[in-house]
């Protein structure tokens, strides 16, 4: 007993203790993360897909990421970063790059619909990533009132509180959000394009991200109620407007009191 007490006053015993407690409490988040994350995302790949994805990822990625997606001076590595992010990527027309620039932007698509599955099989093969997210999610059943709060909190700051975009630093921007896929909205969530950080399931839930595409489809569809909505740019667009408007008032009326003074 006397030894056994010695031991636990051992200078390492707590960080012993320190170091095992870090350990288990890191494996449950990693497990409650990946439990969570595992509700939020179905993807169906098939070994042809993986296939067909190679060969189309050799003849058209491969040069910027290459071969095996470990990456270039001229691309990114690709190992890890799911089958979400090709689908955004592609979907969108960002991917092939039709330029080198700032950042990627948005054209029509090189691939089609198969095609992008075909890809993103390819690349989820070489390492777990964000999977390509449920139908559940994508529904825009949500709550709009709770999905406009995240957004606020989350995104307006880039996306502009009518998710009309705008600049950033060094000719890059933050996109406008009308129009956009829901599927391609959830997928930016959770793997973070162009300059755009990452929200997990630890940051904002599945249900909030799907809160969030209710939010945005219901802002697109109902307009701008208010009249006039000037690119949605708030109080600056709209400062401009209203100088610029009474300036010219201001000069057009003294043209008038001097044209009847003469």
């Amino acid at each position: 007993m006397k030894a056994l007490s010695q031991k636990r006053r051992h200078p390492l015993a707590i960080l012993a203790l320190l170091l095992m407690g870090l350990l288990l409490t890191g494996g449950l988040y990693s497990f409650a993360t990946s439990v969570n994350q595992a509700k939020a995302e179905s993807n169906t790949f098939t070994a042809s897909d993986v296939q067909e994805g190679e060969k189309l990822f050799l003849a058209n990625c491969a040069t910027c990421h290459n071969a095996g997606g470990a990456g270039t001076p001229s691309g990114p590595t690709l190992v890890g970063v799911g089958a979400a992010a090709v689908d955004f990527q592609v979907g969108t027309g960002r991917m092939p790059m039709q330029m080198q620039g700032p950042q990627a932007l948005q054209k029509p698509q090189q691939f089609n619909a198969e095609q992008t599955k075909q890809l993103a099989a390819y690349v989820a093969s070489l390492g777990a990533g964000p999977a390509i997210p449920g139908e559940e999610y994508l529904d825009g059943k949500g709550n709009a009132a709770e999905g406009g709060e995240l957004f606020r909190v989350n995104c307006a700051m880039c996306h502009n509180a009518a998710a009309a975009g705008g600049a950033l630093t060094q000719g890059k921007f933050a996109p406008g959000l009308a129009g956009v896929e829901p599927a391609h909205i959830y997928e930016a969530m959770i793997t973070g394009p162009q300059n755009m950080p990452v929200f997990s399931d630890a940051n904002i839930t599945p249900e909030g991200k799907r809160d969030i595409i209710t939010f945005l489809k219901t802002i697109e569809a109902n307009g701008s109620p208010g009249g006039a909505q000037l690119g949605s740019l708030g109080p600056v667009a709209e400062g401009l407007f209203v100088w610029i408007a009474g300036l010219g008032v201001v000069i057009a009326f003294t043209i008038w009191l001097t044209s009847r003074t003469s």
